[in-house]
């Protein structure tokens, strides 16, 4: 049995050799996301990336951390003339559009060298800060202390906290009496990096997060196979995701954090009510009015994707 803090084990289980994300189905043959997964849903979401781009007037799209490049398809068929740049750990899918750019990436907090001096671009991280691994602390009488897992997914209480997690906590996640804690400094690291590749532009991560004053007090680490949430386990069987503190992640004073339904809403990317009439005289047209009005509910729902925060932040 070999012991690990959160942080390597999960790297190890998500971006390792044999990782979660480096298998050939990817995330959509365990989970449903917004850009994959809920019918519908993947155009809907690539309106909101036109939109936020010609508001921004950008003439690039970046999908960071794409999976198999669904959203950057949708993106390409609805805007063909914005230059488009994908960016996973996987080789190129097949099925990708010729004019769209590929480029490979470590996964994690690595950001690829060659992705800098980026131009009137809007860089897109959607579902990315999530999983990117972080130390998980745990507090007992003696103070926080690293948590270790095995292989299987077992805990154990490590180390005490370093002084750089304890710092980040202390500015960040102020003691709420909670007893555990997922610290953020390495998203916020990998977040300034991919920000420092954009020349001009729009950098936005969209993530299930919470804000400081409302702290989950016992953690948000979680895995899914198959469909189903479960006991993370870092041994490339599962998805390993816990929740980002969004409002950690930059100290721009440009930059906003907004609710994912509330965005939608002020895009004006909502589906027209369905006329009823419509059913008689063209159902094929009925019924494909009440499909884009199902997926952009399901986007927008409170306890589901609409609960997501959009972070805003311009270069």
């Amino acid at each position: 049995m070999s012991w690990a803090p959160w942080e390597r084990a999960w790297q190890r289980g998500l971006y390792g050799a044999a990782g979660f994300y480096r298998d050939g189905p990817g995330p959509a043959a365990h989970f449903a996301t917004s850009a994959q997964g809920i019918p519908g849903g993947g155009q809907l979401l690539a309106a909101a990336v036109v939109a936020l781009a010609r508001a921004n007037n950008a003439t690039h799209v970046v999908d960071f951390a794409c999976g198999r490049g669904e959203l950057a398809t949708q993106v390409h068929l609805l805007a063909p003339e914005l230059d488009i740049t994908a960016v996973d750990v996987v080789n190129r899918p097949a099925h990708l559009p010729p004019r769209i750019s590929w480029l490979g990436a470590a996964g994690g907090v690595a950001v690829p060298g060659s992705l800098s001096g980026l131009q009137d671009a809007l860089v897109v991280a959607h579902e990315w800060l999530d999983v990117v691994p972080c130390p998980v602390l745990e507090r007992d009488i003696s103070g926080w202390r690293v948590v270790e897992v095995d292989d299987r997914g077992a805990e154990r209480l490590g180390d005490p906290a370093g002084a750089e997690d304890l710092r980040w906590c202390q500015e960040h996640w102020p003691a709420t009496g909670g007893s555990r804690i997922e610290v953020g400094r390495s998203r916020d690291l990998a977040y300034a990096e991919l920000r420092s590749c954009i020349d001009s532009g729009t950098l936005v991560a969209v993530d299930y997060g919470h804000l400081r004053g409302n702290r989950p007090t016992s953690g948000t680490l979680l895995g899914y196979r198959n469909g189903v949430a479960c006991r993370p386990c870092p041994d490339g069987s599962t998805d390993i995701t816990a929740h980002v503190s969004m409002d950690s992640l930059t100290t721009s004073d440009r930059a906003e954090v907004v609710r994912q339904r509330d965005l939608f809403d002020r895009l004006a990317i909502r589906p027209p009510a369905t006329p009823l009439a419509l059913a008689s005289t063209d159902p094929p047209a009925y019924l494909r009015s009440l499909a884009r009005r199902s997926a952009y509910t399901a986007l927008t729902i409170e306890g589901g994707p609409g609960d997501f925060w959009w972070s805003i932040d311009p270069v």
